[in-house]
């Protein structure tokens, strides 16, 4: 009896394994098609896990990751000691809540103007304009920022000069520092950033409109009470998702920007990598520096998702 139940088991294991190779062979292009991201995450997001060990040990190049000696949670307790952790600790997250608030419902409401744009062509040709700047470099960026607004050859400085008053110095002056940084992402990113929200509303069935104009229903009451609702989930995913990166800084756009003036607003996490881990080569430090990066976004990625959970949303999970 047990010779028959074991010869069953083993049956019904082989007609499983026969099936999923026959799915396999039937949806062989879809695998295809999905090959090339799953290489790419294989390839650069877990493969590089492996260098997470170089945060717990004094590497050596010479002797490699596995040759390295063994230093357990000494690079954290230095990072945290150091006399500015709280300093970049309070740029990285003042940056990073300027853009929160003032940047994140720029893509929103530019989506939503887009939408009501009637005419076509019109319309295409809007959308083309503000994603135009998603595709210029961050050089290109701070270097415009530095014609407009430099005291030597600055144009907005010329005009203030022009007009009988002292210049104003925009990229020196600690006080403008924040704000810079979030106009130019403003700038840059938030065009490119309406189109997850165009998407997302044309999704809406054009039927629940045509019944709100039968009601008598305004534009703004049809945005109101249609529109934002209906984006209402892709709203709070992307917010969750941002929430994850709040210990992110645009390194390359600060390092641009920052001078000796205004690093005691400039100076974060990414910056301090980069001069610790790079120009000193202590790279087991600028190794920590992102993996607490990693562990604090994960931290708030997973207590966001949750609160909004118990709002009654849905979460990413």
């Amino acid at each position: 009896m047990m010779q028959s139940t074991a010869g069953l088991s083993t049956k019904g294991v082989t007609q499983a394994r026969s099936r999923s190779w026959r799915q396999l062979a039937r949806h062989k292009y879809v695998y295809l098609l999905a090959l090339p991201g799953a290489l790419y995450f294989i390839l650069f997001k877990f493969v590089p896990l492996w260098g997470l060990l170089l945060a717990f040990t004094e590497y050596n190049p010479y002797a490699g990751i596995s040759g390295s000696e063994w230093v357990g949670m000494k690079h954290f307790a230095e990072l945290f000691t150091d006399p500015s952790f709280y300093l970049m600790l309070r740029n990285t997250f003042a940056i990073n809540i300027f853009g929160l608030i003032f940047m994140f419902p720029v893509p929103i409401v530019l989506a939503l103007m887009l939408n009501e744009v009637r005419h076509e062509a019109f319309k295409r040709f809007n959308q083309s304009i503000v994603y135009l700047p998603h595709f210029l470099s961050w050089v290109v960026v701070v270097s415009l920022t530095f014609f407009i607004l430099s005291s030597d050859v600055g144009i907005v400085n010329k005009v203030i000069t022009g007009w009988g008053y002292e210049q104003i110095a925009f990229l020196s002056n600690p006080n403008y520092f924040w704000a810079l940084i979030t106009a130019q992402n403003m700038w840059k990113e938030a065009g490119w950033g309406t189109i997850i929200f165009l998407a997302a509303m044309a999704g809406v069935d054009p039927q629940r409109y045509e019944a709100a104009v039968v009601d008598g229903a305004t534009r703004w009451r049809q945005i109101w009470h249609i529109t934002l609702p209906a984006i209402r989930p892709t709203i709070i995913i992307l917010l969750i998702l941002r929430l994850g990166h709040m210990a992110d800084v645009g390194f390359e756009q600060v390092l641009l920007m920052m001078n000796p003036l205004v690093s005691s607003v400039g100076e974060v996490f990414d910056t301090y990598a980069y001069s610790i881990g790079v120009l000193q080569g202590k790279v087991s430090t600028g190794v920590t520096v992102g993996m607490f990066k990693g562990v604090v976004g994960l931290i708030l990625v997973m207590v966001s998702n949750y609160i909004v959970k118990k709002l009654g949303h849905e979460g990413i999970y």
